[in-house]
């Protein structure tokens, strides 16, 4: 079983594969997909679509797990945000995989125990979770690791 974690964005998207090995989840990929400012929008959703096409062919996910949008306050960037996250989802429909959505603090109770925990605690448990010398970066990788061990905890039966 392998799980695809999407940190959705338009600048920055942050990227993790885990895969069940025996009864423990490890870490096969991790990263993140950029675009640049100076693109237009429909550039950036383009790369985006095209970049997120490219993982799912390469790491072969048997699950897409992707962050749910939150209120931000700039109405603006959620907009593109939103743009960007249904890039992803139609990507993903695409190859018919099962796509999980989790709010914030879900992946940080899932992860931490405490559902108002902070990206250090998050990096922190992701890098014990799966066994990893260093904690991910950028933290867009980690929050994206974070966000497929939810949808393993939610989703896997061991």
């Amino acid at each position: 079983m392998r799980i695809l974690g999407i940190d959705p964005g338009y600048g920055i998207i942050g990227f993790g594969l885990i895969e069940l090995v025996g009864v423990e989840w490890e870490m096969v990929d991790f990263g993140s997909i950029t675009t640049e400012s100076d693109q237009t929008m429909p550039e950036r959703l383009l790369q985006i679509y095209e970049d997120i096409v490219t993982l799912i062919e390469e790491l072969k996910p048997d699950l897409f797990a992707i962050e749910e949008l939150f209120f931000v306050q700039n109405i603006t960037t959620g907009l593109q945000v939103s743009e960007a996250r249904g890039v992803m989802l139609l990507a993903a429909a695409q190859y018919d995989l099962p796509i999980y959505a989790y709010a914030p603090n879900e992946i940080k109770m899932s992860i931490t125990g405490y559902g108002q925990a902070d990206k250090s605690q998050v990096q922190k448990m992701v890098q014990s979770l799966l066994n990893l010398k260093t904690k991910p970066k950028p933290d867009d990788a980690a929050d994206a690791l974070a966000i497929a061990l939810t949808c393993a905890f939610d989703r896997v039966s061991l």
